[in-house]
């Protein structure tokens, strides 16, 4: 295929989850050589076969075409995918299809169904991947796992990463408003409000990450064990008392980090992004202060994360990490200062 050829109808395929600088290199792909493109994604039914967590169909057609709106001359629709071949084997039209190098061979398979039923072969439009600025495929399970964003960069900077960070007093009053759902109760009774907390909780939970000694043990007490679990042996800057600490042995692994008031630190940040990649439950002792831990553990959760932590003298918050989730705190760790 040459740069100036032009077919007539092209088709392009795929999940097209949280649509990424990939997707619309496909897609732009499709609208330089083609003068009709046509989008097949795949049905919630096939996408849930995926993820739990891919954004339902009717969004992920919405998205396309909203960039379709934005960008393009070529006539481009979207339609159901409803099996791994679609109706590329019988399109009486098309004449060529977009594929990236793992879809090489689905594409011959194509070809050969296409010639067995008559019809001409399909011209192959091969894109190569985009990778992201640390490596790695921009691709929608990379940005459901937490790895990049949707442009390939990392949700948290290399070099504020491996920095002593420390909070701007600008963010104090930012960061003491809950940044969730505040699920109210007294504060001798946190069992109140961690029992409506569990009762709004999302269908499908990827991880149940807990912040703060108080919120995990009461979750521990209602026979639930969170997937990691921070601490640091206080409960409003008091020491707990012994009978009140949290049994290590609950948990599968045991790891601890340093985090001083105020600060975020590498040791935090490594221990977080250790213990979330675990296959087994995680205690995680911070020697210091956990308070600030939400904002890294959104930057490096898997999308569908749930966060819960104690709002004093209120009841328990719980956030849920999503894109926008991410997108604020990152913004907000780009506003803490580095210490030299």
């Amino acid at each position: 295929m040459t740069n100036e050829q032009r077919f007539r109808c092209c088709l392009v395929g795929g999940t097209f989850d949280r649509l990424h600088a990939g997707h619309r290199l496909l897609l732009e792909a499709a609208k330089k050589h083609s003068e009709c493109i046509e989008v097949h994604i795949t049905t919630d039914a096939m996408a849930e076969e995926k993820s739990l967590h891919v954004l339902d169909f009717e969004q992920r057609r919405h998205d396309i075409l909203e960039w379709a709106a934005n960008t393009t001359d070529s006539s481009i629709t979207v339609h159901a995918l409803e099996d791994a071949f679609g109706p590329a084997p019988t399109h009486t039209t098309a004449d060529a299809i977009v594929a990236t190098p793992e879809t090489i061979s689905m594409c011959h398979a194509i070809n050969e169904q296409r010639q067995s039923n008559g019809l001409q072969p399909l011209s192959i439009i091969e894109v190569a991947h985009l990778r992201g600025i640390e490596g790695g495929i921009i691709s929608s399970s990379a940005i459901r796992n937490g790895g990049m964003d949707q442009e390939g960069h990392p949700w948290m900077r290399e070099h504020l990463r491996d920095s002593m960070l420390k909070m701007a007093p600008a963010l104090d009053s930012e960061l003491k408003t809950p940044m969730g759902t505040l699920f109210h109760g007294p504060e001798d009774d946190p069992e109140i409000a961690m029992a409506a907390a569990l009762d709004g909780m999302p269908l499908h939970v990827n991880l149940l990450v807990t912040v703060g000694d108080v919120t995990t043990r009461t979750l521990l007490e209602m026979g639930v064990t969170p997937d990691l679990a921070l601490i640091d042996g206080m409960t409003k800057r008091a020491q707990l008392d012994a009978k009140d600490l949290v049994n290590p042995e609950t948990f599968h692994h045991h790891l601890k980090a340093t985090n001083p008031a105020g600060f975020l630190t590498p040791s935090l940040c490594t221990a977080i992004q250790s213990a979330l990649g675990a296959d087994e439950s995680v205690l995680l002792e911070v020697d210091g202060e956990e308070d600030l831990a939400p904002l890294m553990i959104h930057c490096f959760a898997p999308i569908g994360t749930v966060v819960l932590y104690g709002q004093p003298k209120t009841g328990v918050v719980m956030q849920i990490t999503s894109l926008s989730v991410k997108e604020r705190c990152r913004n907000l760790l780009n506003l803490f200062e580095v210490v030299p």
